[in-house]
């Protein structure tokens, strides 16, 4: 599992940068600063997410099916947060309404906050040496 994760975070990283660009180069032509900032947003979620999910893949401090919990919650909750975001900010240039799928940004966001909490949890059950 650990692995997995590692890969996906790795991955999620690489695809934010490819989209962080795409915003900055060819989005900025056609976009307007509201919707490169609501694009902006996604990318830098994302970026915050695929870190975390570095982080929980790359530690011994959180529990195996703390670490499989979190991986679900973040990946989905990346999926719909900033995917969304990435959607409705380019509306405008695209033949479907991507309105329609707004309700989703907030349960993406849910999810990832839930991610966070399983996170706080792990920490608060970790066992230390009375010594560090």
């Amino acid at each position: 599992m650990r692995k997995k994760i590692l890969i996906t975070g790795a991955i999620l990283g690489c695809l934010v940068v490819i989209l962080g660009a795409f915003g900055a180069h060819a989005l900025k032509k056609i976009l307007t600063v509201d919707q490169i900032s609501s694009f902006e947003t996604g990318v830098r979620y994302q970026m915050y997410h695929a870190l975390l999910l570095l982080f929980v893949g790359a530690t011994a401090f959180i529990s195996p099916k703390a670490q499989k919990l979190m991986y679900v919650f973040v990946l989905w909750g990346i999926v719909l947060f900033s995917g969304s975001i990435y959607l409705l900010a380019t509306n405008d240039v695209t033949p479907f309404n991507f309105k329609v799928i707004g309700f989703i940004t907030p349960i993406g966001g849910t999810l990832l906050i839930i991610g966070w909490i399983i996170l706080i949890v792990s920490f608060f059950k970790l066992k230390m040496d009375k010594t560090t």
